[in-house]
Order: C-alpha cells, then sequence, then structure tokens
C-alpha cells in the first residue's frame, strides 16, 4: 500500500473513519436506549448498526483505494519525476491517464519538463560554444571571484597564470602550500580598482622580461561586483618594435642634426666671408665637403638596413674564395694602417676556402666594415689580425674568420647591445685622432647581411686588451638560399 496515515488519502480515510464511528456512537447514545421499548427484536437493531459500521467501514477503505489510484498514485508519478529532473533525467515524463485536473496537472509537468530540457540543451550548447572559443583564444583569460580566486582560465591563461605563480610575488594568503589560485601579484593592484570602482580598466604591465597588455573588466549581479574577468596579450613584439621606432627616430634625429647644424653654420660663414683667406676658405669648404659625405653615408646605410630588415637582402650567389676576398681587403686598408703605424696581418687557411654560394660584394662589405672599426678604435702602433680557418660542427664545415684589434675594448654590459641600430660603446672605445665617426649602423648591417648566408657572428672583448669578432659562415651550399 503506497499510501499512509500521514498521505492526503490516507488523511482522508481516517477523517472519513472518525465521522462514521462518531454518528454511530451519537445514533448508539440516542437511539439505543429506545430500541429495547420500541422493537420487539432489539438484538436484531442493534445488529443492523454492527453491519451498517463494518459496511461504512469497507466502502470508506473502498474509497480511500479508489482516490489512492486517481489522486495518489499520478501524484506520486510526478513527485518521482521530479526527483529525476533534479537529478538531471529531463528526458523524465510523466503518464496522463485522464482528462482531469489530475491529467492536466501531469500534462503541464510535462510541457514543464520538455521546457527546461530544452532550455538545459541550449545552455549545454552556449557553453560548449564559449568553452571552444576560450579553447581556441591566443590571448589569456582569466576570472577572478570577488576575494580574487580563480575561478576560471582558458589553457593559456592556466599557463600563464602557473608561470607567474613560479614567481616571487608574495601572494597573500600563501603559507607553505600553494593554496587556491588568488590574483597574481602584477594584476592585484588594477583588481582591486576594478572592484571598487566596477568599471572596465586596461592597462599595460611589464612582467619579468615580457610587457602584456590587460583588460579588466567586472562581473556584476544586483548592482554588486562578483568577481572580474580578465584577457591578456603578450605585446612584448609590439613594445619592442614601438620602442626600436621611438629609438630610430630620436637617433636619426641626433645624428643628421649634427652635420645639418655644422652644414648650416660654415656655409653662414662663407656667406659672411668671414674666412679671410683662400686657406681658410679652403677649409670651411672641407669641413662641409666631409660633413655632406657624412649624411651620405648614414642616408645609405638607414636605406641599406631598412632593406635588409624588411627581408629584401638582394644576393648574387656565385663561388667565392675566401683567401683570395680577404687578401685582397687587407690590402685596400694597408694605406690607413700604414699610415698610423698600425700592423694589419692576414693569416689564411692552409688550404684554398671556397664558398660554394654568398655574394662576394656583401662579404666585402661586412669586412670592411669590421676593418673599418678595428682601424678607427685601435691606437697607433697597435696591430690588427685577420685569421682565416676551416671548421667543422655538427658535421657541417664552415669558413671561420676572425678580427681582432688591440684597442681598448668594450665593456662587458655593452656587448648584448653593439649590434643594435646606432649603438655605440665609444666610451671604451676611443675614436683614432682625425679620423671621422661611424654612422652606428655598420654592425647591424654587418649582422644582417651574415644572417642572410645563415652564418653567425659573436664578438670577444675584454678592457684594455682589444676585441674579437668571429664569423661562421656554411662552406656548402645553402639549400635554403638554393
Amino acid at each position: 500500500m503506497r499510501w499512509t496515515w500521514r498521505s492526503v488519502v490516507g488523511k482522508l480515510w481516517i477523517t472519513i473513519m472518525l465521522l462514521v464511528a462518531v454518528v454511530l456512537i451519537i445514533l448508539g447514545m440516542f437511539l439505543l436506549q429506545y430500541i429495547d421499548i420500541a422493537f420487539e427484536e432489539p438484538f436484531r437493531v442493534k445488529l443492523l448498526f454492527v453491519y451498517i459500521g463494518i459496511i461504512g467501514f469497507l466502502l470508506s477503505t473502498f474509497f480511500a483505494f479508489f482516490l489512492s489510484s486517481k489522486i495518489t498514485q499520478p501524484l506520486l508519478q510526478m513527485k518521482d519525476a521530479a526527483n529525476l529532473i533534479s537529478q538531471g533525467e529531463y528526458r523524465t515524463r510523466v503518464p496522463i491517464r485522464s482528462s482531469d485536473e489530475i491529467g492536466e496537472l501531469a500534462s503541464a509537468f510535462n510541457r514543464m519538463a520538455a521546457d527546461l530540457q530544452e532550455f538545459i540543451t541550449d545552455l549545454n550548447h552556449e557553453k560548449e560554444h564559449l568553452s571552444s572559443v576560450l579553447r581556441s583564444m591566443a590571448d589569456a583569460v582569466i576570472t577572478l571571484d570577488a576575494a580574487g580566486q580563480v575561478v576560471l582560465a582558458n589553457p593559456p591563461g592556466e599557463q600563464l597564470l602557473e608561470r607567474w605563480r613560479k614567481a616571487d610575488w608574495d601572494q597573500e594568503g600563501d603559507g607553505e602550500s600553494p593554496g587556491p589560485l588568488v590574483a597574481p601579484g602584477p594584476l592585484r593592484e588594477l583588481f582591486r580598482t576594478v572592484t571598487l570602482e566596477g568599471r572596465d580598466l586596461s592597462e599595460k604591465i611589464q612582467v619579468q622580461s615580457g610587457v602584456w597588455s590587460v583588460v579588466m573588466a567586472p562581473l556584476k549581479s544586483d548592482d554588486t561586483v562578483r568577481g572580474v574577468v580578465a584577457v591578456m596579450r603578450d605585446v612584448t613584439e609590439e613594445h619592442r618594435v614601438e620602442k626600436l621606432r621611438r629609438d630610430f627616430v630620436a637617433n636619426v634625429s641626433h645624428e643628421i642634426r649634427t652635420p645639418l647644424s655644422m652644414l648650416q653654420g660654415y656655409s653662414e660663414a662663407l656667406l659672411d666671408d668671414i674666412a679671410a683667406s683662400p686657406e681658410e676658405r679652403r677649409e670651411l669648404v672641407q669641413v662641409i665637403h666631409d660633413e655632406s659625405l657624412r649624411m651620405g653615408r648614414l642616408v645609405k646605410d638607414l636605406l641599406d638596413l631598412a632593406r635588409m630588415e624588411a627581408g629584401h637582402v638582394e644576393l648574387n650567389l656565385d663561388q667565392v674564395d675566401m683567401d683570395q676576398l680577404l687578401k685582397r681587403v687587407a690590402h685596400k686598408f694597408n694605406v690607413y694602417t700604414l699610415d698610423r703605424g698600425i700592423q694589419l696581418e692576414y693569416i689564411g687557411s692552409a688550404g684554398q676556402l671556397i664558398l660554394q654560394q654568398a655574394d662576394e660584394d656583401r662579404l666585402e662589405q661586412v669586412l670592411t666594415n669590421l676593418l673599418d672599426n678595428a682601424i678607427r678604435h685601435s691606437p697607433d702602433g697597435s696591430g690588427i689580425r685577420l685569421i682565416l680557418n676551416p671548421v667543422i660542427i655538427d658535421g657541417i664545415q664552415y669558413a671561420e674568420l676572425e678580427v681582432a684589434d688591440e684597442g681598448q675594448g668594450i665593456p662587458e654590459e655593452d656587448l648584448p647591445y653593439i649590434f643594435e641600430r646606432f649603438y655605440k660603446a665609444d666610451k671604451a672605445r676611443k675614436r683614432g685622432q682625425g679620423q671621422s665617426g661611424g654612422t652606428g649602423l655598420g654592425l647591424a648591417i654587418v649582422r644582417n647581411i651574415v644572417d642572410a648566408h645563415s652564418g653567425s657572428i659573436r664578438v670577444q672583448s675584454q678592457i684594455g686588451r682589444g676585441t674579437t669578432f668571429t664569423l661562421l659562415l656554411p662552406v656548402e651550399a645553402n639549400p635554403i638560399l638554393s
């Protein structure tokens, strides 16, 4: 029996039974005293009351079972169906056995279950869609609750948080164990501002050697900030390019300003007839000529470097005899070295060393830049060595070329930057007397030409003992270039 005295039918059955009992008791109290007087067979009348009580009990019990089949059973089925739906079984339905109010209730319940199933299905589809979008995003996305704990992050966000958690941010609430993820150090100040002001904020933050663009928006519920969502993009390269652009403009302006000022000043001196003698006029004209040549070199180097960094390096590839090339370049510079007493020594390889695919003019440009730097930064009476050797690295044959001088050397902190545009470590490498200064672009051009030949260049230097540039150029044909 599915129903008990606590159910609706059970309570109704008990109520009917009590009513029948009360009626029989009332009738008995008022009529039993007259039965013996009014009836000849009072025993039969009393027995009739007993039969009526039994029949009333049976009828009420039958009525209770009838109500159980018509009311209680559908209600119990709907209760079981509601429990299944609450557990996630949204396909659950209840059978409709009548067209009365119970049947209408069952029909409404089924419609509600169908609508709920459709709604949950749409929510799941939307959730999967958002999850796919988050997973496919290259930007890091994390969601923080009001306490600053991470509640959601896409794969790039998880990787970024893991990398930041390894840094020493002095995280609040962290003890010996990491505990729950909390807003990392670089985001805490922005997180506090967003949660307090309740508005979107964007900021660029620098974390170790990287720069990140962060856009953080609050998650509101009833005008209360319940968390924030942050989108972070690595803009290190864009920041570096922007800094290079600013430095480039500043350096070009600085480099051009000096010769322009001198051209203007000396030309005005000629116009004003300040020079009293032909020798003085010749000296002024010579300065103007030298500065114009300097500006020409600067413009040419800028154009060459711009083309190289844009990937438009034109190489006329052919076989190049390195021994013949170095002898020719060394002979060309002997005129400059003899005037200052600098000994330029060339040490060639034991055998013939030929590059299968290289641009001889570009390599001569590299050697010219390196030797020009070495001569300008070497004191009178010192020595410069030009050394060529074949080497094998990882089974690949290279031509190793060294340009070593005995100048003042380059400070160690400057070595990583000497191949940057306009970078000059002149505080250690003194220019020789009478030598014009360089444009600061030579080594940047050298690096681009060497890279175009799939080679490498490195520098070693000691203060007071000199500097050595070492080039490695592949001997065999480069499959990329061919």
